[in-house]
């Protein structure tokens, strides 16, 4: 297939336009709407990270419902569904109202039911609030169509996630969320089919106060691949595609399917799951032919990074794998107990196994991608404000360690840390440990801490291609001590069988200074 073939949707997400304006990849998700439209479910909702897909889906669930049987050419619905009976879709787009107020919130919903008034032929009656104005347009739209109206909500909950770490916005805008959805259970009659998505879960008390038989199919097993791409996918649907890519890179199709799968799968949104690759980043991958972070480039939500810090998370825990019950990570965001749940639901975690039995399950990190972007928003918080000065500090380390040069690399952050301004809180050990922890992470290598040999603790162990340093940290007590405590405790012997050179590193950090002092290393 010629490179100019096939052209990448980046930045659509309009069903119709994809299936229209050109030769567009579309990774076929159709059999999914039928699945849930015919489901005999009637509210629905799917909660998936930002920049999933959540919206193309909510796209082609408005081109199926008005019966456009045309762009479904080719595609498994056509040959599922025999009717294509048109219905009148009432389609909102919350996503416009992030960053928002009270005011501006309710001019936005107004902007949105003035649309749909002026297509059924209503007056604006702005003072009965914009709850009665969307009965209303369900009620004239069934009436005048002689069919049942659709409502389709995309993104529900963006108006509310920057202010999630806010005691006093959080409820205002809330409530008036709460109004606008108020009247979805009472128009049941009129109503075919309602779907919401979003990324974090509001209790149905808080926000969706009357619908009680709102179905989340979040976790459920035959939508784990409603969003996202799957491994199959890339190699069935879109092989042309990774072979030219493949081409492009200069490695065979092995390699660059490997690279892919490090760098942008390991979602999982239930258990068991298939392998669910981040859309975003994948398709822009495959039309520039570079494997960067993108998902993770066009935005870390200040919201997190501010919840990350309430619940006092530190990074060392953040880089962990935990284990949680269903309703622990699942939990409604007004009720977090802890952070753990916002980082499933927004993708900063996701589900690496589980028991459905007992309903546990083992969440972190899902892959490169996300670690080192999770990791560099961190740097301001526990390092330096300086990103600039820490970037080209990570990438002198870098150049260092390929080399195998760690002394190089301790001169480089010992430099950096000398311009870094004085912060609270960096006198104890513990700091240090989660510095070297971050900066490991950032250059994309394995790091473990705190880790259990027959005869103690060693505080890091870092393993690079070529060899596994054993780094143990001290604060005032000098190199020398440090290395005393790596021999004594014998903390080679536990990883003989490892299948590298195993280097050790003893590093002793200053309490004034706030720097290292001196370090030692010894093969």
């Amino acid at each position: 297939m010629d490179t100019q073939q096939r052209l990448f949707p980046i930045g659509r997400q309009d069903f119709a336009e994809i299936r229209t304006a050109g030769n567009f990849l579309y990774v076929d998700k159709t059999e999914y709407v039928y699945r849930m439209t015919h489901s005999g479910a009637k509210f629905i909702f799917l909660s998936r990270p930002r920049r999933f897909g959540k919206s193309l889906l909510v796209s082609t669930l408005h081109s199926y419902f008005e019966g456009r049987r045309e762009l479904f050419q080719g595609l498994a619905l056509e040959a599922l569904e025999k009717d294509w009976t048109v219905h009148p879709v009432l389609h909102f787009d919350m996503s416009i109202a992030k960053h928002t107020d009270k005011e501006q919130l309710e001019l936005m919903l107004d902007d949105q039911l003035s649309g749909y008034e002026r297509i059924y032929g209503l007056k604006s009656e702005k003072d009965k609030g914009p709850n009665l104005r969307l009965k209303r347009l369900i009620e004239t739209a069934c009436t005048q169509t002689g069919q049942k109206v659709v409502v389709l909500i995309d993104e529900y909950d963006a108006p509310l996630l920057d202010v999630v770490h806010e005691d006093t916005t959080l409820p205002v805008l809330r409530n008036v969320m709460r109004n606008f959805y108020s009247p979805l259970k009472a128009c049941d009659p009129y109503l075919r089919f309602v779907f919401m998505t979003g990324i974090t879960k509001f209790s149905q008390l808080s926000i969706f106060s009357e619908l009680n038989n709102l179905e989340n199919i979040s976790m459920l097993e035959q939508y784990a691949a409603v969003c996202g791409i799957t491994e199959e996918e890339i190699l069935t649907q879109m092989s042309p595609d990774l072979d030219i890519l493949a081409g492009r890179l200069g490695l065979s199709r092995e390699d660059t399917f490997a690279r892919l799968k490090a760098k942008y799968d390991g979602y999982h949104f239930t258990w068991p799951s298939p392998d669910i690759y981040n859309p975003f980043s994948l398709i822009r991958a495959f039309a520039n032919a570079k494997l960067d972070s993108y998902w993770f480039g066009s935005g870390t939500p200040t919201y997190l990074i501010e919840m990350i810090r309430k619940f006092r998370m530190t990074p060392i825990q953040l880089g962990e794998t935990c284990k949680a019950g269903k309703d622990e990570f699942d939990t409604p965001t007004e009720r977090l107990s802890s952070i753990i749940p916002l980082l499933y639901q927004s993708g900063y975690y996701t589900i690496k196994k589980g028991i459905p039995a007992i309903e546990s399950y083992t969440l972190g990190i899902p892959n490169q991608e996300v670690r080192i972007g999770l990791f560099r928003s961190l740097i301001p918080y526990y390092v330096t404000p300086d990103t600039i000065s820490a970037s080209s500090t990570l990438i002198t380390m870098a150049e260092c360690l390929l080399e195998d040069d760690m002394d190089g690399a301790l001169k480089a952050m010992q430099t950096f840390l000398g311009t870094v301004p004085y912060t609270d809180n960096t006198d104890y050990e513990g700091h240090w440990q989660q510095v070297l922890y971050i900066i490991f992470s950032l250059l994309g290598y394995f790091a473990d801490v705190e880790v259990h040999t027959p005869k103690g603790r060693v505080d890091m162990v870092m393993r690079t291609a070529s060899k596994l340093y054993l780094v143990e940290l001290k604060l005032d007590a000098g190199a020398e001590a440090a290395m005393r405590q790596i021999d004594l405790k014998q903390y080679p012997e536990r990883f003989a069988l490892c299948g590298l050179p195993v280097v050790k590193v003893a590093i002793d950090f200053d309490r004034e200074t706030h720097n290292i002092s001196g370090w030692k290393i010894s093969s």
